[in-house]
């Protein structure tokens, strides 16, 4: 039995709706004002609100926003005067359902109250099942299923559960981020946030603001105060991107908030507690930064609880195939392209290019091809002719051979994808079809084409 919290102050309408809301089966709690509503919320967690736009102390607004800070999913259900419908088109904005005004009409009530808790639960729907289309397709086999990227993922399933400092090292392109992603998915943390932060990318002057924070009037521009990414991140994952770019003085600073596992903001005067995991990346070997001087060792001995080294992408060939089966099905949905393979001449020429930007350069260049593209088969790609391998012949032959054609893959990958979606519905082919975003009559085509 569904929970529906009514915000009004006044006790007519509290009892009317609680009243109608009962005899519709659902199990209503009822107060008068926002801050009894806000502790509701908290403790009862009901899966709708109906918010009066006025109200004491707090207005339906401001109520709606914290109602949304503990629950961004919850559905909100504004109750207005006639004359206030500005006010409740603002709402929707913030992230109301919808509005009605009073006095309403009983039956109009219910039947949003229906159709709002239906377009939630088929929402939650959706998302656990491309959650789980994602964990399979882009945890493992989209990585790769190479010797070397498999031993990587198993080294993944190993230390994500447990709270160690990971160290990512991989040259540019070669899927630092996605591994860091993965390890947070699969750990403790996973319900709370991932919080990534570019070092090599923020100025010097603000990183430390950036990483910790600040209070307002700290320095010129600070008009509020601000959260730094550790706070972000408490009880989740901070992702530390190329930290090999720190200067000494914010990596002396970092790690003392590693080891204290305490922030102080930029113009603070106390310190905030952080319960926080990091993962560090880095395009070069942590070790010779330190032999450079480049890197704190204090910090390198700290950080380095367990290291990942990302294989390039030349090296694991045997990937390649999967990786343009993939960006293809990906280019194809952006641009509105419909490629169904490559020629055996474009897949030579992939296959012996030596990638130096790794999987980022290869997804990269099959967009560009796809676009480039006026046929369902793409016969040319568009490769600096300076990074040929052209003694590399052989070993391209072979993984065509050993790993078939992109058509088969992307059948494969169309029937996983459809088979995942009828089981969630049910068998529903209609409701499976609503699921993939696909018209009807395309699915039951595919469905007869991959012969399921």
């Amino acid at each position: 039995m569904e929970k529906i919290l009514i915000v009004d102050d006044n006790k007519y309408i509290r009892f009317a709706l609680t009243s109608l809301l009962e005899d519709a089966g659902y199990k209503p709690i009822a107060v008068g004002d926002g801050y009894k509503a806000i502790k509701e919320a908290k403790t009862k967690k009901p899966s709708l609100v109906i918010l009066d736009m006025k109200l004491p102390g707090m207005d339906g607004i401001q109520i709606l926003e914290e109602l949304k800070k503990i629950d961004p999913s919850l559905i909100v259900i504004m109750l207005t005067a006639f004359g206030d419908v500005k006010s409740a088109v603002q709402s929707i904005k913030v992230g109301a359902y919808d509005y009605l005004t009073k006095p309403f009409d009983n039956d109009e009530m219910v039947l949003m109250i229906k159709k709002a808790l239906e377009t939630k639960y088929l929402n939650q729907e959706v998302q656990q099942l491309w959650k789980k289309i994602d964990e399979q397709y882009l945890s493992r086999d989209i990585i790769g299923s190479s010797p070397a990227m498999q031993e990587v993922l198993n080294q993944v399933d190993i230390v994500a559960p447990t709270n160690m400092t990971v160290v990512i090292q991989g040259e540019s392109g070669t899927g630092k981020e996605v591994i860091a992603n993965m390890i947070h998915k699969k750990s403790l943390r996973k319900d709370k946030n991932l919080v990534a932060i570019d070092c090599g990318a923020i100025p010097e002057t603000l990183i430390e603001s950036e990483l910790f924070g600040y209070e307002k009037g700290a320095f010129t521009g600070a008009d509020a105060q601000k959260e730094g990414k550790f706070e972000q991140a408490n009880e989740g994952t901070l992702f530390l991107d190329e930290i090999t770019n720190l200067s000494d003085g914010n990596q002396t600073k970092l790690l003392r908030v590693i080891q204290e596992k305490k922030v102080n903001r930029l113009g603070g005067k106390k310190d905030h507690n952080v319960d926080v995991r990091i993962i560090a990346a880095t395009n070069m070997r942590l070790t010779d930064a330190v032999k450079e001087g480049k890197f704190r060792s204090d910090l390198y001995y700290r950080l380095n609880e367990f290291h990942l080294n990302l294989p390039l992408l030349k090296d694991r060939k045997e990937d390649i195939p999967l990786f343009v089966k993939y960006f293809t099905q990906d280019a194809n949905s952006e641009l509105n392209k419909n490629v169904k393979n490559f020629s055996a001449k474009a897949m030579k020429a992939i296959l012996n290019y030596s990638w130096p930007g790794n999987v980022r350069e290869l997804r990269n260049v099959i967009r560009r091809a796809i676009l480039m593209s006026q046929s369902e088969l793409v016969d040319y790609v568009p490769l600096p002719e300076e990074n040929l391998d052209l003694n590399d012949d052989v070993n391209a032959g072979e993984i065509l051979k050993e790993k078939s054609s992109l058509e088969n893959y992307t059948k494969q990958f169309e029937r996983d994808l459809i088979m995942k979606a009828l089981q969630e519905a049910g068998g529903n082919k209609t409701k499976a079809a609503k699921i993939l975003n696909m018209n009807e009559r395309t699915f039951y085509r595919k469905i007869k084409s991959l012969g399921l």
